[in-house]
């Protein structure tokens, strides 16, 4: 199962239907929040409300459990959680709700690492990077018994020469 993971686009939605077309054999796509537009218009794309969602979407819940191919997908936005162990509190808190898999957004920064048990990622931004490498996101694929993250940056995504 392929599942395409972005977050805070900014108002640069228009990346996400190139993604939707990119990856049409995709099972599911994921916005980890900070739409900046009203996300109902993108009805393919499951998400949560980031810090800057309030004022397009009240009903968006805060966070969410996904399953997706025996797996349980913990995603939030992420601002709710201290700077310092955002990935370790974030890994803990996917446990306690028998997650294996965790996604975030918020930081701008991406990030991939197993914490506890956790792979907890974050797509990075696709409206401006905060950490140098250029805005990004991630194509999650997932069997019963294995889980890949692949970081990609959109001037390398698959469509470019």
């Amino acid at each position: 199962m392929q599942i395409i993971v972005a977050s805070d686009t900014h108002g640069r939605n228009e990346r996400l239907l190139e993604l939707e077309k990119l990856y049409p054999e995709a099972a599911l796509f994921l916005h980890a929040g900070d739409w900046g537009t009203d996300p109902k218009k993108y009805d393919h794309w499951i998400t949560v409300m980031g810090n800057n969602d309030i004022r397009y979407e009240r009903d968006m819940e805060k966070n969410r459990i996904i399953l997706a191919d025996g797996h349980k997908i913990f995603m939030l936005h992420g601002q709710q959680l201290p700077y310092g162990n955002r990935e370790k509190r974030l890994a803990d808190m996917a446990n306690q709700n028998g997650c294996d898999i965790a996604i975030y957004g918020h930081s701008h920064k991406a990030f991939i690492e197993e914490i506890n048990g956790v792979l907890v990622i974050n797509p990075g931004s696709l409206s401006r990077s905060r950490d140098g490498r250029g805005i990004s996101y991630i194509v999650l694929t997932l069997d019963k018994n294995q889980v890949d993250a692949k970081l990609v940056f959109w001037m390398n995504r698959p469509d470019q020469p």
